[in-house]
C-alpha cells in the first residue's frame, strides 16, 4: 500500500512538473531578436509540416510541446490557411491561438495583367476571397466611385494587376478600394507630366492602354502597337480594334463575325472613330508605359502571325500582303 502512494505521489509530481514545463513554453517566446517572420500555410496541409515550419523559422523551439498542446486543446486540425506574419518574439500559445483564429492569416492572389472586371469578380470568388456578385455590385456603387475619383467612368481599368494579400475578414469594398489605390501608387507624377505633354487624359491613358494590353501578351511588342494606334488618332483613322469589338457584345461565342464587326457599340472601333469611351480591360504597368512612349515608327497596320506575334507594315499594300500570307483559309474580315 505504501509503495502504491509513494508511486502515485510520484506520478502525480511528475505530471505536475511537466504541466508547469509545458506551460512556461507556453507562454515564454523562444530566444529571438525582433523581427517579422512569414509562415505560409498551404490548404490542406498536415498540421505536421505547419509545426515542423514553425520551428525552422525559429517561431517555435519545440516542435513535440507544440504539438502536444494543440492536440491535448483538439485544435491541431482547425488552423487557417493562408500567410501569416508574427511579429517576434511571441509565446507559442499566441502563435496557436492566432492561427486558431485565422488572426493575421493572409490569403495570397495574383491578378493576371488585362482582366475585366468581370473575369477578376470570378477569380476572386474562385480563390474564395470575395464574393463575385457583391464584388460587382460594390465595384457599380456611386459612392465608391466618387471616393475615388471615378464618376462618370467606371472603375474597369483602374484596379492594378499584381499579386495581393488579404486577411480572410475583408470586405469587397476594401479590396476594390485596395486595387484602386495600387493603381494611384504606380501611376507616377511623371507618368502623368508624360501624359499631358502627349495631350492625353489619365482616363485617355488607361483606356488606350487597355487596347494595347488586349492586343499583344508580347511585351516587346506593346510600343509597336501603341505607335500603330498613336498614328491612327492622329491621322483620323478608326482603330480597328477587335477586342474593343468583343468587349462591346453581349453576348460572344468566341468567334468574332462579320455580323459583330457591323453591330453598332460605343466600343466598336470599326464604326466608331477614336478611342472607345472606357477602358476594355485593366492593363498592367508595361501596357501603361507603352501608352506614354510609343515606338517612333510608322506603322499603321498590324496582323497576326497565329503564333502569338504580329507583323506590323506602313501601307495597306504591305498590310493586305501579310493578311494573305498569314490569314489563308480563314473567315475574311476587315482588317487593320
Amino acid at each position: 500500500m505504501k509503495y502504491f502512494l509513494l508511486t502515485a505521489l510520484f506520478v502525480s509530481l511528475s505530471f505536475l512538473s511537466f504541466l508547469g514545463f509545458l506551460l512556461v513554453f507556453l507562454s515564454s517566446p523562444p530566444v529571438q531578436k525582433q523581427a517579422t517572420v512569414e509562415v505560409k500555410v498551404e490548404r490542406g496541409e498536415s498540421f505536421s509540416s505547419v509545426v515542423r515550419k514553425l520551428k525552422d523559422k525559429g517561431v517555435i523551439s519545440n516542435e513535440k510541446l507544440f504539438s502536444l498542446w494543440a492536440r491535448l486543446s483538439d485544435v491541431d486540425k482547425k488552423i487557417h490557411w493562408g500567410l501569416y506574419r508574427f511579429e517576434m518574439p511571441l509565446p507559442p500559445k499566441e502563435i496557436l491561438n492566432r492561427m486558431v483564429l485565422g488572426k493575421g492569416v493572409f490569403h495570397r492572389i495574383t491578378i493576371p495583367e488585362g482582366l475585366t472586371l468581370k473575369e477578376i469578380a470570378d477569380h476572386l470568388q474562385k480563390g474564395e476571397i470575395a464574393k463575385k456578385d457583391q464584388f460587382l455590385a460594390e465595384a457599380n456603387s456611386p459612392e465608391l466611385l466618387s471616393l475615388l475619383g471615378l464618376d462618370g467612368k467606371g472603375i474597369e481599368g483602374y484596379l492594378f494587376p499584381e499579386t495581393y494579400y488579404f486577411t480572410p475578414l475583408i470586405t469587397e469594398r476594401e479590396i476594390l478600394m485596395t486595387m484602386a489605390e495600387k493603381f494611384r501608387g504606380i501611376f507616377s507624377p511623371m507618368m502623368e507630366q508624360q501624359a499631358k505633354e502627349m495631350g492625353l487624359n489619365l482616363h485617355e491613358v488607361v483606356t488606350l492602354a487597355s487596347l494595347i494590353e488586349k492586343e499583344t501578351g508580347i511585351e516587346a511588342e506593346r510600343p509597336l502597337v501603341s505607335a500603330v494606334f498613336h498614328n491612327r488618332l492622329k491621322s483620323k483613322i478608326p482603330l480597328q480594334s477587335d477586342p474593343t469589338v468583343i468587349y462591346g457584345l453581349k453576348h460572344f461565342s468566341g468567334n468574332l463575325k462579320r455580323k459583330d464587326l457591323r453591330t453598332h457599340s460605343p466600343y466598336n472601333t470599326y464604326l466608331i472613330q477614336g478611342l472607345p469611351p472606357g477602358p476594355i480591360c485593366n492593363p498592367g504597368l508595361s501596357s501603361l508605359m507603352a501608352t506614354l512612349h510609343p515606338a517612333p515608327v510608322p506603322y499603321l497596320y498590324f496582323v497576326s502571325k497565329n503564333d502569338g506575334s504580329h507583323l506590323f507594315s506602313v501601307s495597306l499594300e504591305e498590310h493586305n500582303k501579310a493578311v494573305k500570307l498569314y490569314q489563308s483559309g480563314k473567315q475574311r474580315l476587315p482588317r487593320r
